[in-house]
């Protein structure tokens, strides 16, 4: 149990949040499997990436670490050698779906698994496709749930495939197996999800074409390229510092280095509708993201907004927190069209309501989303994260402006994104 209290300080200053997740995920896996010297900077030491590095080092790839980079000196996309033991991923969802992918190219035997949490996240959105494109693909429940086996083969099959979900792990684990058949591979979804996977691609000089919500690999397919990857700051992350200078009288917080591509900056479009008062600054590229810093400050007058549809995929790892930032909004929120956060870490559906509901809040759960009525002054009091990281940072920021403590269950959870991040609201608390 760890008992929080903020209220009277404010945030302000200068900070760069943790390097973005999903980037360096990508960076470890396909370095891994490509033809040339890639030297990654920046890259997030936190249990989530440093699974994903453990596993691609048990599967044979060169990987040097040192204090300040790693290096990887890929020997190409059928390199890697069979594991001598099961795949621990923790608590990964990225590095359990798209290593799957790579896998099902691969002719030799796997086996996945992570910690209770990952053991209970739905696989066959990725099993069903995979081997579609001929990949032996088992697990429990017919293949629903890790641990998971994965029997590669030397070629695969192509795919026209039409996602149910906008998914970028979906996406890319099918794109990640489409390395390794010569046929026709090709994704539609209801909506763009992430696009980091076919931005590295390209670096890597991998053919991808994108027709509106169609994604496809053209005809070049080897990854062969010497490049340098500088990864930008999570913008997953920062949302917690932005949201609470935006709720806490007097702070002003400006975020450095964060990641701006398109299909990850839907926070900042809600606070804009919001009325939230920040800038964005200093725009420029950097390993093939657009990247900036975001300065933040505090707004009392915040409205309630409704997000739903094509939006969701953009935000959905930041719904708790926003959640959080509509108790201080004038009127009604409404988030929707969400159903996917049933099956994230937690039930973030139900783990966000139910602990807003605890802290003071007007919240109610719907079937695919949640309504949050403000303003409302927020009383403390327990809540549990549910092994849930972004649900712990959550109400970890609302102790900022509760009239008493918020003791959250487990923080240890925490360390799977951001494991500074105690360190980092100290070091802005005034």
């Amino acid at each position: 149990m760890a008992v929080f209290h903020f209220k009277g300080k404010r945030l302000k200053g200068e900070l760069r949040v943790p390097s973005d997740k999903s980037v360096s995920h990508r960076s470890i896996m396909l370095s891994s499997i490509n033809r040339g010297e890639v030297v990654v900077r920046n890259f997030l030491p936190s249990e989530d990436c440093l699974n994903t590095l453990k596993a691609f080092v048990e599967l044979g790839a060169p990987i040097e670490k040192r204090e300040k980079e790693i290096v990887i000196k890929g020997r190409g996309k059928r390199s890697l050698k069979e594991p001598f033991d099961v795949l621990n991923l923790g608590n990964s969802g990225t590095s359990i779906r798209l290593i799957s992918g790579i896998l099902s190219g691969q002719p030799f035997y796997s086996v996945l698994t992570g910690d209770k949490y990952l053991r209970r996240r739905p696989m066959d959105r990725i099993a069903i496709p995979l081997r579609m494109m001929g990949a032996e693909i088992y697990g429990r429940e017919e293949g629903k749930y890790p641990p998971l086996t994965v029997i590669g083969k030397d070629e695969l099959k192509g795919i026209k495939y039409k996602s149910p979900k906008a998914s970028a792990q979906v996406k890319s684990a099918i794109l990640l197996a489409g390395l390794y058949t010569s046929e026709e591979v090709k994704i539609t979804e209801p909506a763009k999800s992430r696009d980091h996977t076919e931005r590295m691609l390209r670096a890597f000089g991998v053919e991808v074409i994108e027709e509106g919500l169609t994604v496809k690999l053209g005809k070049k397919r080897e990854l062969n390229a010497d490049l340098e990857i500088s990864v930008p700051a999570d913008i997953s992350s920062a949302a917690f510092f932005m949201v609470g200078a935006l709720i806490t009288p007097g702070s002003e917080v400006l975020l450095k280095e964060v990641i701006l591509n398109p299909t990850r900056t839907g926070i900042l479009r809600v606070m804009e509708r919001m009325g939230a008062e920040f800038e964005v600054l200093n725009r420029r590229e950097s390993s093939g993201e657009e990247v900036g810093d975001i300065l933040v400050r505090y707004t009392p007058e915040l409205r309630a907004t409704v997000i739903e549809g094509e939006e969701i995929p953009t935000l959905i790892d930041e719904i708790p927190v926003i959640a959080l930032l509509a108790t201080q909004a004038e009127g009604e929120t409404v988030i929707k069209d969400a159903a996917e956060l049933r099956v994230k870490e937690s039930d973030r559906i139900k783990s966000t309501v139910e602990n807003l509901k605890n802290i003071g809040a007007q919240a109610e759960e719907l079937p695919d989303g949640m309504v949050i009525r403000g303003k409302t002054p927020l009383k403390g009091g327990k809540v549990s994260s549910f092994g849930d990281h972004r649900i712990a940072m959550t109400f970890t920021v609302a102790s900022l402006i509760t009239e008493n403590p918020v003791e959250i269950d487990d923080t240890a959870c925490i360390s799977t994104s951001y494991p500074g991040f105690f360190d980092d609201i100290k070091e802005l608390l005034k």
